[in-house]
């Protein structure tokens, strides 16, 4: 592909603020070069060789000076590479992207500006302030609020903001509050306008402190970097409108343990609570060598785990080659695994555990009836076993094995100091984690609550020395989410 700089705004906080075209670049990047105030997952859909920079800047502390972060892009480019410039909000609302264009068409290098969304008008929306509000503003301001008001040259014109009656929204401000509240009141704000303080806007993290031009500098104790000020009577609809915070998970922190590639599906149930879903996989999925031989053999397939069923498929040529056999699936996730393959899934147990299953069974298999169950290599033996005791004959057929990941002591506990609830979605998940931790370790789990899938999986925890403190009646990821 051709050279290439992308200078793109990659939102406000809130992975899911990235424009469309904004993500698509981050995926097709050689190198992306990102900003402190960048949502880390984002991150995640870099390219697997993609090679990630960080460049960041907080206060009185560079990573890298502006003028040596235009050289690296011009450096990349140079090498033939899509390069991507990921910032924080939008990367023209005192981002700096215009200094960067420009050195990148000094160095005749192409560049696009992918436009963000700005904090600015996200974080007040997020906090339920609108920035805009028929007959009570119909403008709206953005101004540094980095800048020292106190220095001799102000290029900030507090005497003439101060007059104007739209918001007033001032970005990277918290450390100059007591002057930017000072000099509005000064030149004529009045002392009892509206004032909102909102730090990590759009995340799970969002803090808002509300009050006046007179007080808010009292009410801000509890309010960390990054900030911005809004002023303006926009403030007082928060009462009307704030919905963020009123999730049903906002301001958790979750801990999903699942495969990688299973994740999302918990972690994005999370989000659309209003949690925040950190992803610390401790298993890994490795399919095994296996042949797919003489299937319309079979009375019956019974299909334990999604694992299985996705394995499975991937190697099945002929769909139709599984001939006349019943189909069961363990729960309704597996089922709907089976299903998108359109098959007809015979049997679900009630209760998604191998005893319930056999329950559901006893009146249907008949002696010598063939069973496969394509499954893990290490699995509970519940199920062939009274199979066999009903006259079934039984095949088990590994299909795949899971695995320790490479993940270190240090790395989780670093995780887990502010993470308040861990979710276990199957055994190998929790003796993992434990081995992973470390049994000496299990003590700073002590004011986590831990969130277990099912019955089965709980008794593992349990038997491991962990409390287990959540368990949904119906074992699903989306019951599991429920109970949480």
């Amino acid at each position: 592909m051709q050279r290439i700089v992308y200078l793109v705004g990659a939102g406000p906080g809130d992975e899911d603020l990235i424009t469309l075209k904004g993500l698509e670049c981050t995926k097709k990047a050689d190198v992306i070069v990102y900003d402190n105030l960048v949502n880390d997952q984002l991150l995640s859909y870099a390219k697997q060789d993609a090679e990630i920079i960080y460049v960041g800047k907080k206060i009185n502390q560079h990573t890298l000076p502006q003028d040596k972060i235009n050289e690296l892009l011009v450096e990349k480019a140079k090498q033939d590479k899509v390069v991507v410039r990921l910032k924080g909000g939008d990367p023209f609302v005192f981002g700096r992207g215009g200094e960067e264009a420009i050195a990148l068409k000094e160095n005749n290098i192409p560049f696009e500006i992918v436009p963000g969304i700005s904090s600015s008008i996200a974080a007040l929306a997020y906090a339920g302030i609108p920035i805009t509000h028929r007959a009570i503003s119909t403008s709206f301001h953005v101004i540094t609020g980095h800048e020292d008001p106190t220095k001799e040259e102000e290029s900030v014109n507090y005497e003439l903001l101060s007059k104007l009656s739209g918001t007033l929204v001032f970005l990277m401000g918290l450390n100059n509050l007591p002057k930017i509240t000072s000099l509005l009141q000064k030149y004529g704000k009045a002392p009892s306008t509206p004032v909102a303080v909102i730090s990590k806007g759009t995340t799970p993290q969002q803090k808002v402190a509300t009050g006046t031009l007179e007080n808010i500098g009292n009410k801000v104790d509890s309010i960390t970097h990054p900030a911005i000020i809004a002023v303006g009577e926009v403030i007082n609809l928060r009462e009307y409108i704030n919905w963020f915070e009123k999730k049903p998970l906002f301001g958790r922190k979750i801990l999903v343990t699942r495969a990688r590639h299973q994740a999302s599906a918990l972690s994005q149930k999370i989000k659309e609570l209003g949690g925040m879903a950190v992803e610390f996989p401790t298993i890994e999925i490795q399919p095994l060598e296996f042949e797919l031989q003489g299937l319309n053999n079979y009375d019956w397939i019974i299909f334990t785990s999604v694992n299985g069923v996705e394995v499975f498929f991937e190697k099945l040529d002929d769909v139709r080659s599984i001939g006349n056999a019943k189909i069961c699936a363990i729960g309704e996730a597996t089922k709907q695994a089976v299903e998108k393959y359109h098959l007809k899934v015979e049997i679900t147990p009630s209760e998604y555990i191998a005893e319930a299953l056999i329950e559901e069974l006893k009146p249907l298999i008949k002696k010598c009836d063939k069973v496969l169950i394509p499954r893990a290599d290490v699995a509970r033996e519940v199920l062939p076993q009274q199979l066999q005791e009903l006259g079934a004959e039984v095949t088990v057929l590994p299909l795949y094995k899971t695995t320790l990941p490479n993940k270190s002591a240090d790395e989780l506990k670093e995780i887990l100091q502010d993470i308040d609830t861990i979710t276990f979605a199957s055994s190998s998940t929790v003796k993992n984690f434990v081995e992973i931790l470390g049994k000496e370790n299990l003590n700073l789990l002590n004011n986590k609550k831990i969130a277990c899938i099912g019955p089965i999986t709980a008794e593992t925890a349990k038997g491991l020395g962990l409390t287990v403190h959540i368990m949904p009646e119906e074992y699903t990821i989306e019951r599991l989410t429920d109970v949480l």
